[in-house]
């Protein structure tokens, strides 16, 4: 089996990224994890790329002031570098430009801690508590060049519990993002995602197959 050639993109500490590295250990899965980069010298995700034995670097954008095209291009350098055919953001903070996204079209996705189109941005968990919504959740799209809008692959939705907290709650989404990540990744890997009138389209599977419901006493 060809497996695809991933790269992740991060700007923290990474904890979807270490989810999509643990997935990809398994021998069947159809991605290897061959480059993670980060816009942040001290980004904690590094290092544990490094420990997994994986190519690790830095695009640090301070360097670029507020050349984002410069940026870019630093960055998809190193990426052509590794030969990465398919790009994950995990927690990546930097807006990308229209070029490069669509440079990426379908290759490159995302994951989000809310049940899109619901909570775009940041701040999703305190926003969600205030509008009193009874389901949260996660989302894994596609990125296209407007924020949070691409076609879903996959979602992920848990209670809202009363008396809830925002850490509460983003650890119980947390628990989820690392259930759907490694799952949307293999789909798109496969070549099993079309995307068919803005939405996407999996081969071969169910409704189920996509959507993960964590029951009512998940906690």
């Amino acid at each position: 089996m060809s497996r695809k050639r991933v790269g992740i993109l991060i700007s923290g500490r990474g904890s979807n990224m270490a989810a999509l590295i643990e997935a990809a250990k398994v021998s069947d899965y159809p991605a290897e994890i061959v480059l993670v980069a980060s816009n942040r010298p001290d980004a904690g995700g590094l290092d544990t790329a490094r420990a997994a034995g994986i190519a690790a670097a830095t695009v640090d954008h301070t360097a670029y002031g507020k050349d984002r095209v410069a940026f870019e291009r630093a960055l998809q350098a190193v990426l052509d570098g590794h030969r990465v055919e398919l790009v994950c953001l995990a927690g990546f903070m930097r807006l990308l430009t229209a070029e490069f996204t669509n440079r990426w079209q379908q290759r490159m996705i995302n994951i989000h801690p809310a049940l899109l189109p619901a909570f775009k941005g940041l701040e999703t968990h305190r926003r969600a508590l205030e509008a009193g919504v009874k389901i949260h959740g996660a989302t894994v799209h596609f990125v296209v060049p407007e924020m949070d809008s691409g076609p879903i692959i996959a979602q992920g939705a848990v209670p809202v519990h009363d008396g809830d907290t925002e850490q509460a709650l983003a650890a119980r989404v947390l628990t989820v993002e690392h259930r759907i990540y490694p799952l949307a990744l293999g789909l798109v890997a496969e070549g099993r995602v079309r995307v068919e009138n803005g939405r996407c389209v999996i081969a071969g599977a169910g409704t189920t197959d996509t959507t993960l419901i964590v029951p009512d006493d998940g906690r």
